[in-house]
């Protein structure tokens, strides 16, 4: 009598779920050009914090003959500026100052324009009247004007300058949150956090918010890059913290003497392209891996 064999029923693995930040960070770690800029802007940090205790120094003390090129005295190796300041003691001191303009006044940008935002795109009626109104009226001003006018009436400073640009960049993240919390505001999970008894503050905050901040993210990213090119002009134009230096104060202490030396506006503006091109891609990166519609590129 033939035996009747069974197959046996395999258990089949179910893929584990992943979660939409996971999705998001596995799509930045596929973007090589997103990948590079993370790698060059870790590089450019690195090089900040820890690069200083290799080569420690005062960054205002004279260590040779002004305009020194690079490499024709032995250890001055991006040669002097100047004043026959070493150009490479500069560059690492001023690139923490440099980096803490851009970050704190991105921060600003985003406190002042998720807050405004927000309201305008929740509440809507008479309070986003007002708030866009607002908006419009720091949207039309000359942003560069403004804010030479900011910091000429409070005296340049690292957070002066930070301020200043906090107050004049603003108004795009406030735009880029209302159209957001508008769009959110109708879907089926807030109408079902208000039918609860939710707040309007632990909706705004709690519920709406978390979901809008992709954009965001990818927003005050590009924000750092933008404050340190500001930050730079400013310092162009001589309105730059002269106690404090920085990568933008050194192109406006030497932009007299570039036909003379190229060196000592040339070196710290590669730094400031290096930075400003590295959180690009980190942005473009973000940009990509948090929007749906851009991952099948």
């Amino acid at each position: 009598m033939a035996r009747i064999h069974t197959a046996k029923p395999t258990a089949t693995k179910t893929p584990e779920a992943i979660s939409p930040m996971g999705e998001a960070w596995g799509q930045f770690l596929r973007n090589r050009p997103a990948v590079f800029g993370l790698v060059l802007l870790a590089a450019i940090v690195a090089f900040v914090l820890y690069g200083r205790y290799g080569f420690a120094g005062d960054p205002y003390r004279i260590v040779w003959g002004p305009l020194t090129a690079p490499g024709v005295r032995e250890g001055v190796y991006l040669g002097t500026d100047f004043l026959g300041r070493d150009l490479l003691t500069g560059l690492l001191k001023g690139g923490a100052p440099t980096l803490a303009v851009g970050i704190s006044a991105a921060f600003l940008t985003v406190v002042i324009g998720i807050a405004v935002g927000a309201l305008a795109g929740f509440f809507g009626g008479w309070m986003d009247d007002l708030l866009m109104r607002l908006t419009e009226f720091f949207q039309v001003l000359p942003a560069l004007l403004f804010a030479m006018v900011l910091v000429t009436l409070f005296s340049p400073s690292l957070f002066t300058i930070s301020f200043a640009i906090g107050i004049v960049s603003w108004p795009p993240t406030a735009r880029l949150t209302r159209a957001e919390f508008l769009r959110i505001r109708e879907l089926e999970y807030v109408t079902a956090a208000r039918s609860i008894g939710a707040s309007n503050r632990r909706i705004i905050w709690r519920v709406i918010l978390p979901n809008a901040l992709p954009p965001l993210i990818v927003s005050a990213t590009l924000t750092v890059g933008v404050a340190i090119l500001f930050e730079a002009g400013l310092s162009f134009l001589g309105l730059g913290d002269p106690n404090t230096i920085s990568w933008g104060l050194m192109i406006g202490q030497n932009r007299g003497y570039l036909l003379e030396a190229w060196w000592p506006v040339a070196i710290p503006g590669i730094a400031i392209f290096l930075t400003v091109f590295a959180v690009s891609l980190v942005g473009d990166g973000l940009n990509d891996a948090f929007n749906p519609k851009l991952r099948s590129r």
